[in-house]
C-alpha cells in the first residue's frame, strides 16, 4: 500500500480501530505522520472515488472533513488483491453524543449539516430526476418480521437478559402497530430530496474541543429527502439512555437546520412523521442479532427499541420541537 505514497515514508505501526459496523480502519503511523487506512468492504472503486471528490470538493468551501490523499498517480482509491483501500489524514479529536452537547453546540450542530445539504447541491450532479424517495414500511411485512423475530427471541437456552427484552420489545411493538397502522405515510408524501451525507451521527463527526473537525465516513453519499436526515440524526444524537429524546437540544438544532439549509415548517414535519414510522417498523440489530448471528448493535438496542415507544406517546411533542 504504502508503496504507492512515496511521499509519506516507511511505516512504523498499524492498529486496528475497533470503532465502525461497515468498514475495517486503521490507525497507520509512518516516518511522516499519522493516517487513517480504510479497508471498505463493499468497494466499487468508481463509487468510492466519488465519494472522495465530494470531500475534496466541500474542504475547499469550507466545511470539516478529512479528504482522502493521493497517491503518486494522483488516485485517492487503492485497489490491492480486490479489495479497495483509501488513506485519509488522521484528525485528533473526539466524538460527543447530545448529551455532551450545549443547546448552542446543538444549535451549531444543526447549522452545520444544513450547509452540507446546501453545498452538496453545489458540488454534486444535480438531484433533479434520481430517485430519493422511497416507499415506507409495509405494517403487513413487520407483523410477519414480528413473529420471526419472536420464534428466535424465545428460542436460547438459557436466555439472557437481551432475549427477554427483545421478546418484550416486539410484542410491544405489535401492539403498537396494531394501533396506529392507519397513521403509515402516504406514498409521494416524501420530502424534497437532495444529496446527503447518509450516515450522519456521533460516530461519524469529531470534535476538536467544541468546534466540529471532521466529517468522516461519507460511504452512503446519495440523494435522499434531506430533512430525513435531518430528523434522523437527532433521533441518535439527542437519544437519552432510557429512549427520550432531549427536546431542548432538538429544537435548537432544528431551528438552526431549517435556516441554514432553507428547509420549512411543513417539509421537516413530514420528515419527522416518516422517520417516526420508520422507527417504529425498524428491526434491523434484532435482524443482526438472530439472523446474521451478528452481536456489534446489541448495545444500541435498548435505548432506540425505547425510543419507539416514547416518540409514540409523545408524538406532538416531538412533533412541535422539530417543526414548531
Amino acid at each position: 500500500m504504502l508503496r504507492r505514497y512515496a511521499a509519506l515514508g516507511e511505516a512504523l505501526s498499524c492498529e486496528r480501530v475497533t470503532e465502525g459496523l461497515l468498514n475495517r480502519g486503521f490507525r497507520l503511523a509512518t516516518t511522516r505522520g499519522q493516517f487513517f487506512l480504510k479497508h471498505h468492504l463493499d468497494g466499487d472503486p468508481a463509487l468510492i472515488a466519488r465519494q472522495h471528490r465530494a470531500t475534496q470538493r466541500l474542504k475547499e468551501l469550507g466545511v470539516p472533513v478529512a479528504p482522502p490523499v493521493e497517491d503518486a498517480d494522483g488516485d485517492t482509491v487503492a485497489v490491492i488483491g480486490g479489495r479497495c483501500y483509501a488513506l485519509h489524514p488522521w484528525i485528533d479529536g473526539r466524538h460527543r453524543d447530545g448529551a455532551q452537547l450545549t443547546e448552542a453546540e446543538s444549535l451549531h450542530l444543526g447549522s452545520l449539516l444544513g450547509v452540507v445539504h446546501t453545498l452538496l447541491d453545489q458540488v454534486m450532479e444535480s438531484a433533479a430526476g434520481l430517485d430519493g424517495g422511497h416507499d415506507s414500511a409495509d405494517p403487513r411485512d413487520s407483523f410477519e418480521t414480528i413473529e420471526e423475530l419472536l420464534l428466535l427471541a424465545r428460542r436460547p437456552r438459557p436466555r439472557d437478559p437481551f432475549d427477554v427484552l427483545a421478546e418484550h420489545r416486539l410484542l410491544e411493538r405489535r401492539t403498537l402497530l396494531e394501533r396506529h397502522a392507519h397513521r403509515r405515510p402516504a406514498p409521494g408524501a416524501e420530502p424534497s430530496p437532495g444529496w446527503v451525507h447518509g450516515d450522519f451521527h456521533p460516530l461519524n463527526l469529531l470534535y476538536r474541543g467544541a468546534e466540529p473537525a471532521a466529517i468522516v465516513d461519507w460511504d452512503r453519499l446519495a440523494v435522499q429527502p434531506r430533512a430525513e436526515e435531518a430528523v434522523r440524526a437527532a433521533a441518535i444524537f439527542f437519544v437519552r439512555p432510557d429512549g427520550e429524546l432531549e427536546l431542548d437540544k432538538a429544537r435548537a438544532y432544528a431551528r438552526a437546520y431549517r435556516r441554514s439549509a432553507g428547509v420549512g415548517e411543513a417539509e421537516l414535519a413530514a420528515a419527522v412523521h416518516r422517520v417516526w414510522w420508520e422507527r417504529l417498523n425498524d428491526f434491523w440489530i434484532l435482524r443482526w442479532r438472530y439472523q446474521l448471528h451478528d452481536r456489534r448493535a446489541d448495545p444500541q438496542f435498548p435505548a432506540a427499541s425505547a425510543l419507539a415507544v416514547w416518540w409514540t406517546k409523545e408524538y406532538e411533542a416531538v412533533l412541535d420541537a422539530f417543526a414548531g
